[in-house]
């Protein structure tokens, strides 16, 4: 990984090699990490059809699924060292660099949809946006929503003590290791592209996703249970770097104005998939168990007001919870 005062040095670099005159045309690439039959791909692609439609052909965006430019971590590095312009990442690997921006990823942070939609909607969320962009000079541009996240296993997990010793994969973050750990379970880091090999040769024994990452990763034919435990209420952030909003110039309201629009789009087709999906993963002769959520939430809420253990402030956590009222 490369240092932040590296970093920050070879991007005010890049800068002084951006001429005004530049800034009216711009070629960008998106990159991320899902597939290309998925809602995030399928909405990147409609963004970037309209920004080139509103900015006359000024400002291109191609789109990278599947880790085609790198595992998660390694776009989220390429903002800075050029490699890519756009990327679509969880707030958990955001949080590397600015902790607070991923307060929503916390485990039952968020009460429902509606209020993930105050949340983004909030000044909390701009507020946060802004933090981030004062330590990393990259802008949030938009925030969508990934879906609620259940443990897949082959056997049924229904209290915190099915999940005693459980290796399970999440996510290459150190919040992805909050649930897991409070629950006595054995967290592996795997990279996403990874998984399903990972789930099929058993060197994991479960992971964690939201139904419609399910669904497209597959993971359900390598899985014979779905635990409803819901506990992490999951956002993906579209980021762009500081050197591509240097070249939209006078484009990056209307940029930022499509990615908007192409997020809540996303939101809400994820959301009403996670309606119908349950039913759909039954009749594939999947078992869907719900679970003692209260008990789930026992474990990690004493975390979540613990400012040694989490990195927003207590104020930034009521703020939060207030937008659920």
């Amino acid at each position: 990984m490369i240092g932040k005062t590296v970093r920050r040095g070879l991007l005010a670099a890049a800068m002084t090699m951006i001429v005004a005159g530049q800034a009216g045309a711009a070629d960008l690439k998106w990159a991320h990490v899902y597939e290309e039959g998925s809602s995030y791909h399928k909405w990147a692609l409609w963004a970037a059809g309209q920004i080139k439609e509103k900015t006359g052909g000024r400002v291109n965006v191609s789109v990278y699924p599947a880790s085609s430019l790198g595992k998660e971590a390694e776009i989220n590095e390429g903002l800075t060292i050029g490699s890519v312009d756009m990327i679509y990442t969880g707030p958990n690997f955001a949080e590397r660099d600015y902790g607070p921006i991923a307060i929503s990823d916390y485990p039952f942070m968020l009460k429902n949809y509606d209020h993930w939609k105050a949340y983004r909607d909030s000044d909390l969320f701009k507020d946060l946006s802004e933090g981030y962009r004062s330590a990393t000079g990259h802008s949030v541009m938009a925030i969508t929503w990934y879906g609620y996240r259940h443990v897949t296993s082959n056997f049924p997990i229904t209290k915190p003590d099915d999940m005693k010793g459980l290796k399970i994969r999440v996510p290459d973050s150190p919040l992805m290791l909050l649930f897991p750990n409070a629950v006595g379970a054995n967290p592996t880091p795997i990279a996403f592209s990874e998984v399903y090999l990972a789930l099929q040769q058993g060197v994991v024994d479960a992971q964690e996703n939201p139904l419609p990452t399910i669904k497209f990763k597959k993971f359900y034919e390598v899985q014979s249970n779905i635990n409803l435990t819901g506990h992490i209420g999951n956002s993906l952030i579209i980021v762009v770097s500081e050197t591509a909003m240097a070249q939209l110039g006078e484009d990056a309201a209307t940029v930022e104005a499509v990615l908007k629009d192409a997020a809540a789009r996303n939101a809400d087709e994820i959301y009403q998939s996670e309606q119908e999906l349950a039913e759909w993963f039954v009749e594939q002769g999947i078992k869907v168990n719900e679970v003692d959520k209260a008990a789930f939430q026992a474990a990690v809420e004493p975390i979540l007001t613990d400012e040694s253990k989490v990195p927003y402030t207590q104020e930034q956590y009521e703020r939060m919870q207030a937008l659920a009222q």
